[in-house]
């Protein structure tokens, strides 16, 4: 049985969870309660399915961690969406450019009265959700979501953090970008996580208070972008999380690459669209190795026949392809014909069941060589394997829960919830700007006919966190 006590000592998330337990054990004595953490929520799209979804109400309903169910101790206060706001307007989706960017979104009249902030009562039945949710998936969620957590939807970023007044009235701001915007010549989505961050820190600077930040996935399509991010979390000092869920998922067996260990070579397996995620969760293994994170020296990315004869030639290695699909349960082929298992890339099958394969190649500063392999149609699984000196193969599966709950993303809502709490990241926002880096200079290998790219700029370097941070429980 799963005690606080061992809930407390045991959690990986134990300083984020001690104001939690400690709130509870002043409760059962009798003394006050520690007031809850006021939190700011601003995404793109609030709609069953979506990332904002699926985080935002992680700290709205609680979520499942350490075998119990967890309800962090924090009060949503404010929301701003800006598909709402800009369907309100009659306007699409704004349209983002390094050239054409808004630095500051003026105030707006708010979009909906202002309801009492706090939790739902525990004794107040949640409303029926509006008709129009109940038949339309698609539908935004941001006027049922409010009306039962008693929320306020603000017409913009600005009034979100303020919460209607004048001065910064949050203590942490959460943030997930995400949907349907332009692409660039590259093929780059541009999302406009800068531009919210920007808005954010403008509102910090005026108003001489900062806050914990949280940015879901890449800091930005650009890496200078990303860099500003960075640089200016430090020059405010306020802690800033980023990146995928993947890094602090379960795996598939229960293994992490030994600190300070020597790496001769990686394999990372992903699918889909996915190639972020993918590119997070090989970083999260590889920054562990000797020496900690030094930078990459440059990349490439592969297409179609080329990513076969790359694996032919010895640029990736065979042996760690087939060790990291070996951790895969949900391999494509045969498989699903009559339920056979077999080796994919012994047998041969991978270039009929992957049709647009792509490798991307990395070499670090340090000599490191790994590969990200996007082979969409042969396997569901996001797989690793490395040839660690002294410890041999190191392979593991990064574990997805299905749809719609999924569980995984529980994993990260803990990490993020250890940063509001303790104004301490769990682990460096430097990772996932090296990864926003490497993202971005892939995509521009691709538009330069998959040219091999020197990449003096992403020479960046940071130490790993000591203690492995994915789910082991």
């Amino acid at each position: 049985m799963l005690t606080r006590r061992r809930f407390c000592r045991y959690s990986a998330l134990a300083p984020a969870t001690l104001a939690y337990c400690g709130s509870a054990a002043a409760q059962s004595a009798g003394e006050p309660a520690r007031a809850p953490l006021r939190l700011a929520i601003i995404g793109s799209t609030y709609r069953y399915g979506s990332d904002l979804q699926t985080i935002a109400d992680r700290f709205l309903v609680g979520y499942p961690f350490e075998g119990d169910w967890h309800m962090p101790n924090v009060q949503v206060v404010s929301l701003y969406v800006e598909a709402r706001e800009r369907a309100a307007e009659g306007a699409p989706a704004r349209s983002r450019s390094l050239e054409d960017r808004p630095r500051h979104v003026p105030q707006r009249p708010m979009v909906a009265q202002s309801v009492q902030l706090g939790r739902r009562s525990a004794a107040a039945a949640p409303p029926a959700p509006a008709a129009e949710e109940k038949s339309d998936p698609l539908a935004d969620l941001s006027v049922s979501r409010s009306k039962e957590f008693g929320f306020r939807l603000c017409a913009n970023i600005p009034e979100a953090l303020r919460a209607g007044g004048s001065q910064v009235a949050v203590d942490a701001v959460l943030s997930v970008v995400e949907g349907e915007y332009p692409r660039n010549s590259k093929g780059q989505i541009l999302y406009p996580r800068y531009d919210f961050f920007e808005q954010c820190a403008q509102v910090f600077e005026e108003d001489r208070q900062a806050v914990p930040y949280f940015n879901h996935e890449s800091l930005s399509f650009s890496f200078r972008e990303a860099q500003t991010m960075v640089a200016t979390a430090e020059r405010l000092k306020f802690p800033m999380l980023a990146g995928s869920s993947l890094p602090v998922t379960w795996r598939l067996p229960d293994i992490d690459i030994p600190m300070g260990s020597k790496i001769q070579e990686a394999v990372m397996v992903g699918f889909g669209d996915r190639d972020f995620d993918a590119l997070e969760a090989m970083q999260c293994m590889l920054e562990r190795r000797e020496g900690g994170e030094s930078g990459v020296k440059a990349v490439q990315l592969l297409e179609g026949d080329d990513v076969w004869a790359a694996g032919e030639s010895g640029r990736w290695s065979k042996e760690l392809l087939s060790s990291a699909l070996s951790r895969s349960d949900a391999p494509l082929g045969l498989t699903l014909l009559d339920g056979r298992l077999q080796d994919m890339v012994a047998s041969g099958v991978l270039p009929q069941l992957v049709k647009d394969p792509a490798a991307y190649c990395v070499e670090y500063i340090d000599g490191t060589r790994a590969t990200l392999l996007m082979l969409t149609g042969a396997d569901r699984n996001f797989t690793f394997s490395a040839r660690v000196v002294g410890h041999g193969l190191v392979a593991t599966q990064f574990f997805q829960s299905p749809a719609p709950n999924l569980t995984y993303s529980a994993s990260l809502a803990a990490r993020i919830e250890q940063m509001f709490m303790t104004h301490v990241a769990p682990y460096p926002v430097q990772r996932t700007l090296l990864t926003s880096g490497i993202h971005e200079a892939c995509l521009t290998s691709k538009a330069r006919l998959n040219a091999r790219l020197e990449t003096p700029h992403l020479a960046v370097k940071y130490r790993p966190p000591t203690e492995s941070q994915y789910a082991r429980t």
